[in-house]
């Protein structure tokens, strides 16, 4: 069995194998789709495949959308080759779950793929006509946050984005550069309303991308590239509106597993691959089934009927009560966690540390106990019923191939939401964070965690984060197995507004912090006894 549009025919093998097929006309679907696109997603990767292609899929199948999504990749475009063209765009679909079955279903619903090219003639006059077609009603991301940033630390664009602001429309590179000369495109072709919809994960992600979109036009304006209307265009969101959105999936890397079970029921060709640019992407996408997705309805040319196929349609302001929900309190809080605690204690696999007696307690007390007092109350979610789901489904899910190693990338630029607007909250309602005892033992496994060695003694390699260094430097002086060694290393970074969003000190728990570090690093089994005595 080949996963393509001849290879699908052989209906009997696939329904044999537990492989749901599309019930729609696949060929009448991308023909009405390339004839009039309605809805043009950026960034075509693992998450987009599953979700939001299955979305559409769904769409389409309850007749509820006579059309697919055209995909645009921005930056790998090995992805359009490997992964696109020799399987006909079709996707299979793997949701795993808790109990070790699996749902297996093939997607039909990404019609066209196009890299996003501005010097391959046929590309970009592609995308210039998808554009100006006036029946475009949204345009959507998954490029990541970074698609979106502009400038380095120190201010300056990056040299690829001054280069795109200074070769004009014609010769886009970046993913926010092409953007903004396929919307002039748009405009110089008639004004067309259109939605341009992140659906990244990030807080405010419709802002960030109306933020560049709006930059990188403004700086065309100032060296004769576009109009002043042009400008006016689409800064206006009764034409071109950015909504916001909350995206919640845990979507890892192809699994190994899960290949070999699909080779086992006779699907060929279905390997993962890992691009030229390191994307680790496979024919298949592996998934958890639990999903979220709320998006703000502004829809100035329309949409689909995207809350028929469970897209929670909302304002501006639940969405952003959702993603503050999310992201401080039920289910980022806890992730972080696991993650810092579970390198040091040797764990490689997120749903294992669940059935570590403190961990798991450790995450009960984050969420439910100490975040639920404070939480941020969207109305369309109860987020009582969220963190259960998340603590007792979603995280402990054994065929969920994720690690404490990924989701403790990066952790110096999450504390402060993850933490810190709890810990906020609880200075606003109670004048400090004292009642606090299992977010202060986060964050002191998170310090603990810097120095690079387990609860053994042993060096790890820690993940990748862009405070590494200036964090390592502020810990010098400090030995395992010496508590003595403690000298006052971490009120640089405890009291660093910047980091947590708040001085833990004068919140009132910094000396807590300090307190159970300096017991995690006493010497081997010290995190381990630390963690009992917190939370016995």
């Amino acid at each position: 069995m080949k996963l393509t549009l001849d290879g699908i025919k052989d209906k009997k093998s696939w329904e044999a194998a537990g492989v749901v097929l599309p019930s729609y006309d696949i060929e009448k679907v991308k023909e009405e789709t390339k004839k009039s696109p309605a809805w043009v997603h950026f960034g075509i990767g693992n998450i987009f495949r599953i979700f939001i292609g299955g979305i559409a899929d769904t769409l389409i199948s309850n007749g509820a959308m006579d059309k697919g999504i055209t995909c645009v990749e921005t930056f790998d475009f090995d992805v359009v080759d490997k992964i696109y063209a020799p399987y006909d765009n079709l996707v299979l679909g793997v949701t795993l779950k808790a109990d070790g079955s699996t749902d297996k279903k093939v997607i039909a619903s990404l019609t066209e793929a196009i890299k996003a090219q501005s010097n391959v003639e046929a590309e970009w006059n592609r995308l210039k006509e998808i554009f100006q077609n006036k029946d475009l009603q949204m345009i959507s991301f998954t490029i990541t946050e970074k698609g979106y940033a502009l400038k380095g630390a120190d201010g300056t664009y990056f040299p690829f984005i001054q280069s795109d602001i200074d070769n004009g429309p014609e010769k886009a590179g970046s993913a926010m550069a092409v953007v903004c000369a396929l919307l002039h495109e748009r405009f110089k072709a008639g004004k067309a309303p259109l939605a341009v919809v992140s659906m990244d994960n990030c807080s405010h992600n419709g802002e960030k991308l109306r933020n560049s979109i709006l930059t990188m036009a403004e700086e065309w304006n100032k060296k004769g590239f576009v109009e002043d209307e042009f400008v006016a265009y689409i800064s206006d969101e009764a034409q071109v509106s950015f909504p916001w959105s909350m995206i919640d999936k845990i979507t890892p890397r192809p699994a190994e597993s899960v290949c070999k079970s699909l080779e086992e029921l006779g699907i060929e060709d279905i390997a993962p691959v890992i691009t030229s640019k390191r994307t680790y992407i496979a024919p298949f996408v592996n998934a958890e089934g639990p999903q979220y997705l709320v998006i703000e309805d502004r829809f100035p040319n329309g949409r689909p009927a995207l809350e028929k196929a469970g897209v929670y349609m909302t304002d501006r302001d639940t969405v952003n009560k959702v993603e503050r929900m999310k992201v401080t309190t039920c289910l980022n809080p806890l992730h972080t966690a696991l993650a810092t605690y579970g390198c040091v204690l040797g764990y490689t696999l997120i749903a294992d540390e669940m059935k570590d007696e403190q961990l798991n307690k450790l995450v009960h007390e984050i969420g439910p106990v100490e975040g639920m007092p404070v939480v941020t109350d969207p109305g369309i979610l109860s987020p009582a019923e969220f963190v259960d789901e998340v603590i007792n489904t979603r995280i402990p899910n054994p065929f969920m191939p994720d690690t404490p190693q990924r989701i403790a990338t990066d952790t110096s630029q999450k504390v402060g939401i993850r933490y810190g607007e709890t810990i906020k909250s609880y200075v606003e309602k109670y004048g400090d964070a004292k009642k606090l005892k299992a977010i202060p033992l986060a964050i002191a496994g998170w310090c603990r965690y810097l120095l690079g060695l387990d609860d053994n003694g042993e060096a790890f390699e820690l993940s990748a984060d862009p405070m590494l260094d200036e964090l390592k430097a502020e810990l010098k002086g400090i030995e395992f197995g010496k508590p003595e060694s403690y000298n006052g290393q971490l009120k640089s970074i405890l009291s660093n507004e910047n980091i947590f969003g708040i001085d833990l000190y004068k919140a009132g728990i910094g000396e807590l912090i300090e307190e159970i570090f300096v017991k995690e690093i006493a010497g081997v089994g010290a995190v381990r006894a630390t963690l009992k005595e917190y939370l016995a």
